[in-house]
């Protein structure tokens, strides 16, 4: 039956930046569909943990600072110790940081692109050799971004490093697809999330979004989730290189 092919049962997911917004609502969502959860974050996933083991799943938390490389490796490792094998990376977790292209400093930029675009192909690295190792292929779902396909606004670094996942998603699609992994990513919109407070408190910023939003209004996220349960399912195997907008309509104005 179709649906079976949309359950993560038996699965291990691993979720970074697990522990508020839309990597919480992730594994939320992958933990419904059967999975296993794995969350990474820099400080505790309480919230996370709680909502996911009402609903009778099981989380594991994992502390590491994605700032540092050598998190990846200690990360993997700490999710083998647990569990034995790893079938699923969403690499999540970033940062964004407003300021006119004229005012950003190095030390921002490289602290937006080391964590938005490096930890995204260090972590997708290792996991595809630990998938190629276990010889059971798996999924990797990175998160890029409505200004992968536009400029934005005074977001010179987020834009560039979600420009460059976006094309990184396609690159390693093509490596790995005949290893049985599939690598796609997902273009939220608007999301009414910690990540746009600032923007969401500009009155008239945020009205101008709202008006333009086909759907009419920000998205939640609830909205990801099916499509982060879909590209990490068996029903997704032959989806490879792809970016799913969910947008609200945002890029067919």
């Amino acid at each position: 039956m179709i649906l079976d092919d949309f359950s993560l049962k038996g699965k291990v997911a691993v979720v970074t930046g697990a522990n508020t917004g839309l990597g919480q609502g992730m594994c939320v969502a992958l933990a419904q569909a059967g999975a296993t959860v794995a969350g990474v974050a820099r400080r505790e996933c309480t919230e996370t943990a709680s909502l996911i083991q009402k609903d009778g799943g099981e989380f594991t938390e994992v502390l590491a600072d994605l700032s540092k490389p050598e998190s990846v490796d200690l990360i993997l490792e700490k999710v083998l110790s647990v569990y034995g094998h790893v079938d699923i990376l969403v690499n999540n977790a970033g940062i964004i940081l407003r300021e006119d292209a004229i005012n950003v400093t190095a030390e921002d930029w490289n602290k937006v692109i080391n964590l938005n675009l490096n930890m995204v192909f260090l972590m997708s690295q290792a996991f595809a050799r630990q998938y190629i190792e276990q010889g059971t292929g798996g999924k990797i779902v990175n998160i890029a971004s409505m200004t992968s396909f536009q400029g934005g606004i005074r977001i010179p670094a987020y834009t560039s490093s979600k420009s460059a996942v976006l094309g990184l998603t396609r690159a390693l699609a093509n490596e790995w697809a005949s290893k049985g992994i599939n690598v796609n990513a997902i273009a939220p919109g608007y999301m009414a999330t910690n990540n746009t407070t600032q923007l969401r408190d500009d009155e008239k910023r945020a009205g101008e979004i709202l008006e333009r939003i086909p759907a009419g209004r920000w998205g939640t996220p609830q909205d990801v989730a099916g499509a982060v349960v879909f590209l990490c399912s068996k029903a997704a195997d032959y989806v490879h290189g792809f970016t799913v907008a969910v947008d609200g309509g945002w890029l067919a104005r």
